[in-house]
């Protein structure tokens, strides 16, 4: 099993760092984070329309198939991105924890969808199945805007560091 990183550990090697800034999944990712947001931010309002009124059932269902296929689209590209920077599809030491909460995050929009597909449930429970699925989503985010974060901040420190050496070189 892989280490997993700490909180104090360096998010990218400097070979990954080089591997992340040269592939271009990591631009993809870049763009469909944002896209995969802003449809869960409608689909969630939809969702809770639905629930609250029990008006737009059909919007509110497309909406939540939409929003499943962006999280299985983002899934796949970040497998093949973590794959060219890390050298594995999933479970990378600096994404381990991520990984593992896109693993629930994934079973349950599944479940949706296998329950949307074989009339499983009520389209209520449908919903607040949809609702719980999205919660994950929220922690999973939540956790990647935390890395992103602190890889910009990794980054900004060490070019403070260089600067600081070279300063003292000098």
């Amino acid at each position: 099993m892989q280490n997993k990183s700490s909180p104090h550990s360096a998010l990218y090697s400097p070979a990954e760092r080089i591997r992340r800034d040269a592939t271009p999944w990591t631009l993809v990712q870049g763009v469909l984070a944002p896209i995969q947001f802003f449809v869960f931010i409608g689909s969630a309002i939809l969702v809770l329309r639905y629930l609250t009124t029990g008006e737009g059932l059909t919007i509110a269902t497309a909406s939540v198939v939409l929003k499943t296929c962006l999280l299985y689209l983002i899934m796949v590209t970040g497998c093949i991105w973590e794959k060219e920077v890390f050298g594995v599809y999933l479970f990378a030491h600096s994404f381990y924890w991520e990984d593992m909460v896109s693993m629930l995050v994934l079973a349950l929009h599944t479940l949706y969808l296998v329950s949307l597909i074989f009339d499983l449930m009520s389209p209520r429970a449908q919903m607040w199945l949809a609702l719980a699925a999205y919660s994950t989503y929220v922690v999973n985010a939540t956790q990647f805007v935390l890395k992103l974060r602190r890889a910009r901040l990794q980054t900004s420190i060490e070019a403070n560091e260089r600067r600081s050496a070279e300063g003292i070189a000098a």
